[in-house]
């Protein structure tokens, strides 16, 4: 059914049983790279899957060489292979990344200082950094993911606490960019525009389509995702977008930690990807990883209610259109649904129910991404 897509455990040729956390799609069809964890190994490790082989790959990553001297400090909590990588050390997270390319990313974190609104919210402090390593310094408290899914020291009145805190720094964040010299750093930032996101979304399915064309059993899937990118794009270009905002580019409820001081802000992580974007894109991302929490049963139905609500109160002070909201959603969903794992399958399934629900009456307006469905 799968063919050589991946599976979620392998076994390697020691015997020892590994599960996938975390695929990526090589260039060659067929191949993939992966992120993997076993019991009894502290964090993670590189592997890879070649024609349905798996085989785990070397601790030292020759397109990382930072990787080899800084492995050594720490717990290797997230790889990408021959991409990026992060160590969690003492007091501190090291980011490993292909030679020269942590440049942007520090410059990123730097303009935080004047970019982020005091009050609501705090960035880590860059400790060092090199054109291949980013080191950032451990912020106290525990993520809104942490806490969502605590049942047994966080009670349901302190997770609703957290998030109508969250929602008032949220609003109060994306209200302070008047100021001059917020302003002028702004502006220097990329935009993501919806032609962007609608490109991002193409090269999502392309690459699915590319790697899944000589897996027979997948051909329903595919005409099921051609169609509901075909409506994603539609939708991102076809209404009228809202103004260009400070965007973080990347918001989940794990990229977001409360302090155990209710009265000290919230901190915030990786701004890797820090933009002028919609407001819709930022909360659209945050109530798709909520979502997908619930049908995970990592939330309950209460708790999903509630975080849900705060973030929908934030769309509507900030006056983000319900369109662009939905357009965002989609298309964030349509991501996942081009995952390697099988995971991919529940978000085909709920894309498909949004798609449906929300079908707009508009034009198609993909051809120049997507070109010809057959």
């Amino acid at each position: 059914m799968t063919g050589h897509l991946p599976l979620w455990n392998y076994t390697d040729d020691a015997g020892t049983a590994w599960r996938v956390h975390k695929a990526w799609r090589d260039r060659q069809p067929g191949k993939y790279l992966l992120e993997v964890q076993t019991a009894g190994w502290p964090g993670v490790r590189g592997a890879q899957l070649n024609q349905g082989h798996f085989e785990l790959l070397p601790e030292d990553d020759p397109e990382l060489p930072a990787l080899r001297t800084e492995r050594q400090l720490g717990e290797i909590i997230s790889h990408w292979p021959h991409t990026r990588a992060i160590i969690r050390a003492e007091g501190r997270y090291i980011k490993i990344f292909r030679p020269g390319s942590a440049v942007i990313p520090a410059a990123r974190c730097a303009q935080m200082d004047i970019l982020l609104d005091t009050g609501a919210f705090t960035a880590p402090e860059v400790i060092q950094s090199s054109p291949d390593t980013l080191v950032l310094s451990a912020l106290p408290g525990r993520t809104l993911g942490e806490i969502g899914e605590d049942y047994t020291t966080i009670g349901d009145k302190e997770f609703a606490a957290v998030w109508e805190k969250w929602s008032r720094a949220w609003v109060a964040q994306l209200s302070s960019t008047s100021d001059p010299s917020r302003q002028t750093v702004l502006s220097a930032l990329p935009v993501h525009s919806p032609e962007v996101e609608a490109k991002s979304a193409a090269r999502w399915v392309k690459r699915w389509l590319q790697h899944s064309e000589k897996v027979p059993a997948l051909s329903t899937r595919r005409d099921i995702l051609v169609a509901m990118a075909e409506q994603v794009t539609t939708n991102l270009l076809g209404t009228a977008p809202d103004p260009l905002v400070w965007s973080h580019g990347d918001l989940h409820d794990r990229q977001i930690i409360a302090s155990a001081d209710d009265g000290s802000p919230f901190g915030l992580l990786d701004f890797d990807d820090a933009a002028q974007a919609e407001a819709a894109r930022d909360l659209a991302y945050l109530d798709f990883h909520l979502e997908r929490r619930l049908r995970r049963n990592n939330l309950t139905p209460s708790r999903y209610l509630k975080a849900h609500t705060e973030v929908m109160a934030v769309a509507e002070q900030l006056q983000v259109s319900p369109d662009r909201f939905i357009a965002y959603g989609d298309a964030r969903w349509l991501r996942f649904a081009c995952s390697s794992l099988p995971s991919g399958w529940l978000a085909t399934r709920v894309l498909e129910e949004r798609v449906k629900h929300h079908k707009s009456t508009m034009p198609t307006a993909t051809s120049r991404y997507f070109g010809s469905r057959n």
